[in-house]
């Protein structure tokens, strides 16, 4: 399981997180796709408007666990999974916990992580085998994903790398600040960037380069 992370609200982890599970499934994968963000849920919203539907209902991470015990996604598929209607009366880290052991070990799952250093940002970190952290190159991002990438090593969810948004070219520099390789890079594009053909080529490039090393159930860069 990987927790998709950033230091600040706006840096991309939302669309990350959708575009890469997709484009993971365009190379026949089952990815799971989960809210983590309870407080401030958008990934359900972002995967209705861009299958070009007013609304779909999707199932929350916890009635996915509760209600089917193992999830079975479609093959190949990429499935999203809505935040808990009532988060408060909700566990995070033993949902996140029971939704590694769910879904089958084969079949990547990524975690669309709250933003800053709150408890509720630590619950994915912590149940996550690795994180990915992204960005975009202002400086107040930069300094922010960097206390992300210090968090998620300390919780032993360990970087895999940097995906740097709605960016032309990444400096050198970026990758000695995070102590991460610089995995992809995705430009800028609106209104809506996983409709843009380049935008869906950064994220199957980055899935190429994640699904190369992904194995046993665990992330690792290859």
């Amino acid at each position: 399981m990987i927790a998709v992370a950033g230091g600040k609200g706006g840096s991309g982890k939302t669309t990350t997180t959708l575009g890469l599970a997709r484009a993971l499934s365009r190379r026949g994968a089952s990815a799971v796709a989960a809210d983590a963000d309870w407080d401030l849920p958008n990934l359900a919203r972002l995967a209705s408007e861009t299958v070009g539907s007013d609304r779909v209902s999707l199932p929350t991470v916890v009635d996915a666990v509760r209600d089917r015990g193992r999830i079975e996604p479609e093959r190949p598929s990429a499935t999203v999974l809505a935040a808990p209607d009532e988060p408060g009366s909700v566990a995070p880290h033993a949902t996140f916990e029971a939704l590694a052991n769910a879904v089958p070990e084969d079949d990547p799952t990524l975690l669309d992580c709250p933003a800053g250093a709150s408890p509720d940002a630590a619950a994915p970190l912590r149940a996550a085998d690795r994180s990915l952290l992204v960005t975009p190159l202002d400086r107040a991002a930069l300094r922010d994903v960097a206390k992300t990438a210090a968090i998620a090593r300390r919780l032993d969810c360990p970087p895999l790398g940097v995906v740097v948004v709605r960016a032309d070219s990444v400096p050198d520099p970026v990758a000695d600040l995070l102590g991460c390789p610089v995995l992809g890079r995705v430009p800028s594009a609106t209104p809506a960037p996983l409709a843009d053909p380049a935008v869906r080529s950064a994220y199957d490039d980055l899935a190429r380069r994640l699904a190369r090393g992904y194995g046993a159930g665990r992330w690792r860069v290859a």
